[in-house]
This record gives structure tokens, C-alpha cells and sequence, in this order.
């Protein structure tokens, strides 16, 4: 029987929860399921059991091993478990998934060949060792890059497939490829005792396998096993996690139950609803089936939400709903019913910015609110610039979270130094940058050699460049790639010269110097990050180009030596004056240097936030604004297209339920995509919000940029407000009844995009057309787009 003072533990110990919560904390044994919905206290939950687990004598500390999925957690779980229980952790297995098996494979990777001290690669490690195997297989990085190789090599380890199985699966030459390269990785790292992240969960999976009595070893220690982020898990967790408490299947709700022994006692939590990460090879059956894998689970729902007021959580309901195969929960709150979300739409990005800018700042002034109790939250990093760009001009302190700056990312540097080195053939630093960016074979040694060569004979970088075979020293092989590379500069230096505008030259750099290809190759999602964030910089330089306040200097004046490069490349004694064009270069980047440098401000009072939606889960703020709702950019056109539109909504879940009191959602008449003004519809999430929840007020139309700047045309919402309850498609349909039909196979040409190709055919005068010109698909309300058949 409990003494008196343990059972007074236990009751301070529950007094604080609500019914569901009681109930999962004092789950007896055998498999739990938690399905905490989003501000519901999940961690309160998992820590409180662990707590109850001690006090009511059901498990020692030894005997728990509680998983998170990130350092920080696995830290505030310490903490907070600590202070419950009033004393130190010692002896309980408090973290990461990758943390927990690299202890049990300190302990047994002799039974595996390596020593138990092995090196663990980070992945900077794996990728320079990735590249030797590279080499070594015969394999151009410049076609099938070392990242996308790691990339798919580590997908491969979370499913639980060797390199045999790789090629026994193999279905092309590239993944015939792919799973030599991995079988010569890995013969590596295991002859240098080393482990990649991806190994220590793949080794400790095959230890368990391969040795019973190991698995039998670890099984009887951790009497209990509690995971956090269920959701998140991918197939090589939830293995782990099988053979340390038995029962489940060989992949979930696949195939016959396995008949492995155990306590089962497994208790996760969790939430369907905010599975975003199936791009990290996240399987979100995981949790969905979990009730089909453990028939006998207890299944708690935390439902009551302490962050968000009721109407924000009841868009969040309406939205995640039309989600096929959820687990029915829905969230409620004692907050009261608070503020409708405010809807605008806009006339472009820019006025977008303005309005968030303009809305923040009064905010601030007006209603008292602190800049850290703000957060901006978008789809793609790429979206950030525009933002970013009217807070800097509006002096608003922020910060960006999970990512860089814009104009301090990589892939913006690098593109920019390719122009400052057009526009000053002195630069050496952009040249440093540039030269070898992608990859050209030309390594450090060689670009030293040729910097001191221009040092020594007092010229240039450029012309020292363009004589390589003049440089001591210079080998054969970077004597070819360095003129190469100068050769392609020229041609780019020349379209400068004739002309061009800065966005006509950016795009121009970018494809001849092989720069997109290279990150086309990659085929990695960060690589298409960073091609969104270079269609934001050519769309930075269109705007310029169209500015009419660009006045070039007096020719002869200071300043207007970007062109100071006579033909044949001599520079003459006193800088000579450049053509307009490159005098407009000059101000360009100017000005992405004024800007890039006020980024290195900050200020004491806290900074507005700017993230994606993938970073911010798991935080809230009192007020968030959600940009860039429309379709193709949030859901995602690449989403659409693959067919995941499911894990979009629930991304679009997550975003709303980070507000706490204001939620703001917006979108844009038309947003610049790769330079070219883009005709957009409204996201098809917030025609899934009911109309009462929201507060929808629509900027003035100036015109439309693709007829021309004093084209007249109607709003396409068609002077909506949502507050009287009509859907955005039934106002498509009023304007006008009969909109121009197209039918499947049309030949059609567009004002802005040329000719094209009817690809599909929706419903309220929705057509899909493919343009030759670039290849791209867009959609476009046939009624509105300046398009006729051909």
C-alpha cells in the first residue's frame, strides 16, 4: 500500500490535469496512444507519466527510455521531469532516437565488426567521403551531384535497404548507379570504423536482428518506452521501436503481425494532423494504423487546445477535415471565441509586404503589441525577400528563423558575384566566389596561382584569367577549365555591353555559367529551395529594370567605370566611362549592398520573426500572419503535382494553429515568378474555411501587368466578401457566365508567355496551359488572362 506521502505526490501531481490527461498519465500497461492535437500540453502529458511511472512504483529511473526527435526536447523533457520528481535524471535514458542507439552501439558494435570507438560522421564528413566514392566509381559530379547521391543513399538507410537490396530494387542506369556508389561508401566508412547519422539507427536495427540476445538484453531493461513526434517517425525508428517492445507488424498495417515477444509497453504521442515531414522519409501510417498494429491500445485524445481562441481553431478543424484518413479530434478552447481571421488580398507582392509591414507596425504602435510576439510565416524561404526588403525600409527590427537572410543566403552571393565580377574586372573576392561555383575542377592552388600572378604583373584578375597558360606554375587541366570559365564571362560581359537589362543578365549568368543545371541536378528539396530563392533575385532585378527613377550618370562621370574595360581587355590608366547598361548594373548592385547591410542591424526591444511553416512548428505567437496563400505557391504546385496535397494541408494546420490571439492570412492578385508577372488564384485552404470565421477585405485593382499597365480588369474574386457566405468559386461564376471555353490540345498564345498548349481543363473557366518558351505550366482563369486560341 502507498504511504500517505506517496500518495500526496501522486494527487499534486495529477490536481493539475484536465480528464484526458489524467487518464493518459495513469495508462496502466501495455500499448498507449496519445493523440495530442496542436497547444494541447503533449509535453506536460509524456513528462507528468514519466513522473507517475516513478512515484507509483510501476518503473525505476533505469528502466524508462523516453525519445525525442531533437536535442532541444530531449533538454526541456530533462528539465521538466526533474522538476517533478525533484531530483536528477541519472540512470534514465532521456533522448534523441540517434543519441539512444549510438550509447547501445558504444556497448555492442563489436558484435558488428567495428570497435566501440567508432568515429560518427557528421554530414560534412559523409559528403567529402561520398565524393572520393565518387571518383572512384567514374561518376561526373556535375551531372549527378554528391548531394543528391547522400541524399538518396540516406533515404535508403531509413528504409532499412542495403546497398545489395538497392540494386536487386534498381529500376534505371541512375539507380543502378546510386547503389554501387552506396556499396563503396560503405565499404569505406566501415574500413575507417566510422557510422554516418543514418547508421547508427540502420546498425542498431541489424544488431537487434542479427542478435537476439542483444535485442533480449535492451527489451528487459526498458520496461517502459514513451516516444514524442510519433508522427514524425520513419520506418527504422519504428523497427527500433518493435524490436525493443515487441508485437506490431514488419511495416505498418502491411502484412501479418510479427510474432516478436515483449512487454509492449509503448506509449507515443503524437498527432496525424501535423505529419509534415514525409519529405525526411516520415511515414505517417505510423500513427494512422497504430490501433491496426496494437489492437489493444488505449487510444486518449487531448483535444482542448490552451493557446489558440476558438475561431482559430475552428478554421483549423474546417481545413484539416478534408484530409481523407485522419483520425477524427477535434480541437476546442476555453479563450473565448476571439478575433475572426483577417483575409486580404492584394494586388502584388509588394503591396502584400506593404499591408504586413503597415499591419505590424501598427500593431506596435497602436495596440501595444511586442515585436517578438510577431511572426511572418510562409510556404518557401523564397517568399521571405519581398518582406524582408519593406521591413528593412521601414526600419522594422527582425530576425529570420531556420534560415538565412535572404541576401545572405549562398546561392544570392554567389549569383551577385557573378555580376559584381562582370562589373569589375578588379574584384577579386567575387572572383574567388565565382570561379569554381559549381564546380569546374579549378582548385585552391590554382586560383592562388593566378592571384598572385595578377599581383605580380600589376593587372587585373580578369586579364590575368584570361591567360591562363601565362600563369607559372598552372596545369594543364586548369589551364582548360579557367578558360573556359573566362570565355563564358565574356560572352556574358558583351550582353552587358549591348544593352541588356540586369534581369535579362542575371538569368543569362545563371544558365551559362552551369549554375542551375547544377542545382537542377541535385534533385534534393534544398536544392529547389535554392533555385526559388534565385527566381526572387531575377524578379528583384525585372522590378529594377522597370523602375523609371534610374537616371545613369553623365557619361564621364564618377562612379560609371563598371565598363571600364577597353577592348582586348586593357584597362586604361583613369577609369573610362561604361554605356548606361552597366552604369545601371553598378546601381543594382548598389543597392542589394545597402540593403544586405542593414540586415547586420538589431535592436534591443526583440525582432519580428520570419520563417517557413516547417521551422515554426511547435512554437505560437499572439499574432501571425501567413503570406502567400494562393495557389501553386501554398499548397506547393510541386505538391499538387506529386500528389501530396494531403501533407500540405496539414502544413497549412500547423501554420494557423501557431496563433494565439490574430491570424492573418494573404495573397496576391499577381506575384512575379523567374521575372515574369504570374496570374494568381486564391489557395484553395481558405475556400475550405467557413465563411463566418473571416473578415476578407480586398485592395483596389489598379490594372493587370500582363495586358499592359492600364488594362482594366475585374477583381478575381470578383468583389467578394466572404462575410455574406458565398464561396470564391460561386464568385468566379458571376461576372460572367459564359467565359471563353478552351478545349483539351488548344494551340493558344498568351500576351506575356507566347504560345502554348491547353494541358487540362477545370472547373469556373480554369484552364492549364503549357508554354513552349520556357517549358513552364501555369493556370490561368480564361475569362481574365489575356490568352486566345491560335
Amino acid at each position: 500500500m502507498a504511504s500517505q506521502a506517496e500518495t500526496h505526490r501522486l494527487q499534486a501531481l495529477l490536481s493539475g490535469l484536465n480528464e484526458p490527461q489524467r487518464e493518459a498519465v495513469t495508462h496502466g500497461e501495455g500499448p498507449l496512444l496519445i493523440l495530442a492535437g496542436a497547444g494541447s500540453g503533449k509535453t506536460r502529458v509524456l513528462t507528468h507519466r514519466i513522473a507517475f511511472l516513478l512515484f507509483s512504483g510501476q518503473a525505476r529511473p533505469s528502466q524508462v527510455l523516453a525519445i525525442t526527435f531533437t536535442n532541444k526536447a530531449a533538454s526541456e523533457m530533462r528539465s521538466r521531469v526533474e522538476a517533478l520528481i525533484g531530483r536528477h535524471t541519472y540512470g534514465m535514458w532521456l533522448m534523441t532516437f540517434h543519441a539512444a542507439c549510438a550509447r547501445i552501439l558504444r556497448a555492442r558494435a563489436d558484435m558488428l565488426g567495428y570497435t566501440r570507438r567508432f568515429t560518427i560522421y557528421d554530414q560534412a564528413d559523409s559528403r567529402r567521403l561520398l565524393k572520393r566514392c565518387l571518383d572512384d566509381a567514374g561518376v561526373d559530379p556535375k551531372r549527378f551531384t554528391p548531394a543528391a547521391i547522400q541524399s538518396r543513399i540516406s533515404a535508403a538507410k531509413n528504409a532499412l535497404l542495403d546497398a545489395t537490396a538497392c540494386r536487386e530494387q534498381a529500376g534505371s542506369p541512375f539507380e543502378e548507379m546510386v547503389a554501387e556508389v552506396y556499396r563503396l561508401y560503405q565499404r569505406e566508412l566501415q574500413g575507417t570504423n566510422a557510422m554516418d547519422f543514418d547508421d547508427l539507427l540502420f546498425n542498431t536495427v541489424s544488431l537487434f536482428e542479427l542478435h537476439p540476445q542483444a535485442r533480449s538484453d535492451y527489451a528487459s531493461t526498458f520496461g517502459h518506452v514513451l516516444v514524442d513526434e510519433y508522427q514524425d517517425t520513419n520506418h527504422a525508428q519504428y523497427r527500433l521501436l518493435q524490436l525493443l517492445i515487441g508485437g506490431g507488424r514488419q511495416r505498418p498495417a502491411k502484412g501479418e503481425p510479427v510474432a516478436i515477444p515483449g512487454h509492449r509497453n509503448l506509449a507515443v504521442v503524437g498527432d496525424d494532423s501535423q505529419s509534415i515531414y514525409g519529405f525526411r522519409g516520415a511515414d505517417v501510417s505510423n500513427i494512422l494504423d497504430f490501433e491496426r498494429d496494437f489492437p489493444d491500445a488505449r487510444v486518449v485524445k487531448l483535444e482542448q487546445n490552451y493557446r489558440s481562441t476558438q475561431n482559430i481553431l475552428s478554421a483549423a478543424n474546417a481545413v484539416i477535415s478534408h484530409n481523407r484518413g485522419g483520425i477524427a479530434k477535434r480541437l476546442w478552447s476555453e479563450l473565448g471565441d476571439g478575433s475572426p481571421l483577417r483575409l486580404r488580398c492584394l494586388e502584388d507582392e509588394h503591396a502584400e509586404a506593404r499591408f504586413i509591414v503597415g499591419e505590424i507596425e501598427r500593431l506596435l504602435q497602436e495596440e501595444n503589441v511586442g515585436r517578438a510576439e510577431i511572426a511572418v510565416l510562409y510556404r518557401t524561404n523564397a517568399l521571405s525577400r519581398v518582406i524582408e526588403d519593406a521591413l528593412m525600409r521601414r526600419e522594422v527590427a527582425y530576425q529570420v528563423i531556420g534560415g538565412t537572410k535572404f541576401y545572405e543566403r549562398a546561392e544570392v552571393k554567389d549569383a551577385i558575384a557573378y555580376l559584381s565580377f562582370i562589373a569589375n574586372p578588379y574584384d577579386v573576392v567575387s572572383f574567388q566566389r565565382i570561379v569554381n561555383s559549381p564546380r569546374r575542377g579549378i582548385g585552391q592552388t590554382s586560383v592562388a596561382k593566378v592571384l598572385s600572378h595578377a599581383a605580380s604583373t600589376d593587372v587585373s584578375i580578369w586579364k590575368a584569367a584570361s591567360v591562363p597558360q601565362e600563369v607559372p606554375g598552372l596545369g594543364a587541366a586548369a589551364i582548360k577549365a579557367i578558360g573556359r570559365f573566362i570565355a563564358s564571362m565574356e560572352e556574358l560581359r558583351e550582353l552587358a555591353s549591348s544593352g541588356a537589362g540586369v534581369a535579362e543578365l542575371l538569368q543569362e549568368t545563371l544558365q551559362k555559367t552551369g549554375y542551375l543545371d547544377a542545382l537542377q541536378a541535385e534533385r534534393t528539396i534544398e536544392a529547389q529551395g535554392r533555385l526559388e530563392n534565385l527566381e526572387q533575385l531575377v524578379d528583384v532585378a525585372a522590378e529594377f529594370d522597370e523602375r523609371d527613377d534610374l537616371t545613369p550618370p553623365a557619361e564621364g562621370a564618377e562612379g560609371s567605370g563598371a565598363g571600364a574595360v577597353a577592348e582586348g581587355g586593357e584597362e586604361p590608366v583613369a577609369p573610362a566611362p561604361g554605356p548606361p547598361q552597366l552604369a545601371g548594373l553598378d546601381l543594382f548592385l548598389q543597392e542589394i549592398a545597402l540593403l544586405a547591410d542593414s540586415d547586420t542591424r538589431r535592436d534591443e526591444d526583440g525582432l519580428v520573426t520570419l520563417m517557413t511553416i516547417h521551422n515554426a512548428k511547435g512554437l505560437e505567437y499572439p499574432v501571425v500572419f501567413i503570406a502567400g496563400c494562393e495557389e501553386g505557391v501554398f499548397p506547393h504546385a510541386r505538391a499538387i503535382d506529386e500528389g501530396g496535397l494531403e501533407e500540405e494541408r496539414r502544413l497549412f494546420y500547423v501554420g494557423v494553429t501557431r496563433a494565439m490571439r490574430e491570424l492573418y492570412l494573404t495573397y496576391a492578385r499577381r506575384r512575379r515568378l523567374f521575372g515574369e508577372p504570374t496570374y494568381s488564384l486564391p489557395s484553395s485552404f481558405i475556400e475550405e474555411i467557413p465563411s463566418e470565421l473571416i473578415d476578407f477585405e480586398e485592395e483596389p485593382q489598379r490594372g493587370f501587368g500582363f495586358a499592359g499597365p492600364q488594362a482594366e480588369i475585374r477583381p478575381a474574386l470578383g468583389g467578394l466578401s466572404f462575410g455574406s457566405g458565398v464561396r470564391a468559386t460561386d464568385a468566379r461564376k458571376r461576372p460572367n457566365p459564359t467565359p471563353p471555353s478552351f478545349r483539351l490540345g488548344d494551340d493558344v498564345v498568351h500576351a506575356a508567355f507566347g504560345e502554348g498548349v491547353v494541358t487540362g481543363v477545370e472547373q469556373d473557366g480554369v484552364i492549364v496551359v503549357r508554354f513552349s518558351g520556357d517549358g513552364s505550366e501555369r493556370k490561368l482563369i480564361a475569362e481574365y488572362a489575356p490568352v486566345s486560341r491560335r
